[in-house]
């Protein structure tokens, strides 16, 4: 069909038109009944929001997607073109992407009243059909809705009141497509009013002129929770008429947040850098922590993002290191996590506690607490005390720095030494092979490193931090050496 130009060999090839929900429905069901996935890279959702929102879109509804930053709800909102047929007949001539047979503007109307089948017709693709507002106090009815355009009124001799003056804002160019509002509580309250009768009524003002626009849209909303009470919020009436109002999440299983950070962020750079599964699982509870810590501000979200960037800061130190040492096939360690800090604590908001504690501190903590976490979940707690007379797995560790020994891990230590230092604490290595069972060197060193930090976190050793290394001593040395200074 799409070599048809004009309306009367669209007529004839028997075209009939469609609402843009009822387009979206048809097609919606067409995938469900295939079995495909509706939406391709959307991970953690399949059970909670993407139902809610295949319901929205099977009764036609209006949506506003509801949730903190870093919940994909933009992406969601720019994946739903998919929906659409492959493109679809406009007049060509006309300003809002005008049905041939039912156009909306005053223009399209007169197209089709002198023109007749004769009019040009012409083909408008489906990602072509979205239009997108990023919601700030700026932003103005002229913007969404339009204005009249007194030049165009002067040259062409026309009375202010008639319809063909009008500069059309982003909302009626969206005709027969997608809007979508992001950050809906940005919009100042009077600019949402003028939202009221675009989704009910169809028709609207412009300087007092009532103009009625028979617009055919999909009205899609975002907007954080936290900005009801921070910088706006949504009028009643305005939520009232929203049909479905969907709540996003942030991953709920640690594996669908390992997911989506694979999926994301950019690792593959050519430079052959290795990053063991543990780190990948650190930089997964780094998130995590954050989004129980009780220094971070958790009505602000902690996003996706965080692990993301924070992969791609580890990635970023192996290679710095590789590129230092001349190491061909480097490996991340636990140490590189420290890297991505930066990555951390431009993504965090603090309350009061975490502000007087500081950035940095707070970040360390929620490095030192993820490696805690998956040294939970491999290793035995140590300070639980095993069968009678059985000696606990990590006596010959903490039996080394009882000695009087210590080890420093820096991040620019090549790979060898890295792993030399490691193995020089006695039965470090054995603790390691026992409880995660490394595949080679790289594994079993990102081993060691996690079960060093677990016993610092237990308070049975002390740790001391510098931007590059950590330096592991005796517990209770340090402790007397700090009350003897």
């Amino acid at each position: 069909m799409k070599d048809i130009t004009t309306r009367g060999a669209l007529k004839k090839a028997g075209y009939v038109g469609r609402s843009v929900k009822d387009e979206i429905r048809a097609n919606l069901i067409t995938r469900i009944r295939r079995g495909d996935r509706l939406f391709e890279g959307i991970i953690g959702y399949d059970k909670t929001v993407i139902p809610q929102i295949v319901n929205a879109l099977l009764a036609r509804h209006d949506i506003i997607l509801l949730g903190l930053r870093g919940q994909a709800k933009t992406r969601i909102i720019r994946m739903l073109v998919e929906f659409f047929d492959e493109a679809i007949p406009v007049l060509r001539d006309a300003p809002l992407n005008d049905d041939p047979f039912e156009p909306a503007s005053a223009m399209g109307r007169r197209i089709v009243a002198e023109e007749g089948d004769d009019a040009a017709v012409t083909w408008l693709p489906r990602e072509a059909r979205f239009g997108e507002k990023l919601a700030t106090p700026d932003v103005t009815i002229a913007d969404l809705i339009g204005d009249i355009d007194p030049v165009k009124a002067a040259r062409e001799k026309l009375d202010f009141a008639d319809p063909e003056v009008i500069h059309y804002g982003i909302i009626p160019r969206s005709n027969r497509g997608i809007f979508a509002i992001n950050e809906l509580p940005d919009l100042q309250r009077r600019i949402q009013v003028g939202l009221l009768n675009i989704l009910e009524e169809k028709d609207v003002q412009i300087r007092g002129f009532p103009v009625r626009i028979p617009l055919d849209l999909l009205l899609v909303f975002s907007a954080n929770p936290e900005d009801y009470t921070n910088r706006g919020n949504i009028i009643t009436p305005l939520k009232d008429r929203i049909d479905s109002q969907i709540i996003t999440h942030y991953p709920t299983r640690i594996e669908d947040a390992r997911a989506i950070t694979e999926q994301e962020a950019w690792v593959e750079r050519g430079t052959h850098v290795t990053v063991p599964e543990l780190v990948r699982e650190v930089v997964e509870a780094l998130a995590f922590e954050a989004r129980r810590s009780e220094y971070v501000d958790q009505a602000s979200g902690v996003s996706a993002r965080v692990a993301i960037s924070s992969l791609e800061n580890v990635v970023s130190n192996t290679e710095r290191r590789a590129m230092l040492k001349g190491v061909k096939n480097p490996a991340a360690r636990v140490i590189d996590v420290v890297a991505a800090l930066p990555a951390v604590t431009g993504k965090i908001e603090l309350v009061y506690e975490g502000e007087q504690e500081g950035l940095l501190v707070v970040g360390m903590n929620l490095v030192g607490k993820a490696v805690q976490r998956v040294f939970d979940r491999h290793c035995p707690n140590p300070k639980i005390a095993g069968e009678p007379g059985e000696e606990s797995v990590y006596t010959d560790v903490l039996g080394y720095f009882n000695s009087g020994r210590h080890i420093e891990l820096n991040d620019l230590d090549d790979d060898a030494e890295h792993l030399r230092k490691l193995e020089t604490v006695n039965g470090l290595s054995v603790v390691a092979e026992r409880f995660f069972e490394p595949e080679g060197d790289a594994d079993r060193a990102v081993a060691m490193e996690i079960i060093l930090e677990g016993l610092h976190q237990s308070n049975l050793l002390a740790r001391e931090a510098t931007d590059s290394a950590f330096r592991y001593t005796d517990m209770i040395a340090t402790m007397l050496r700090s009350g003897g200074e």
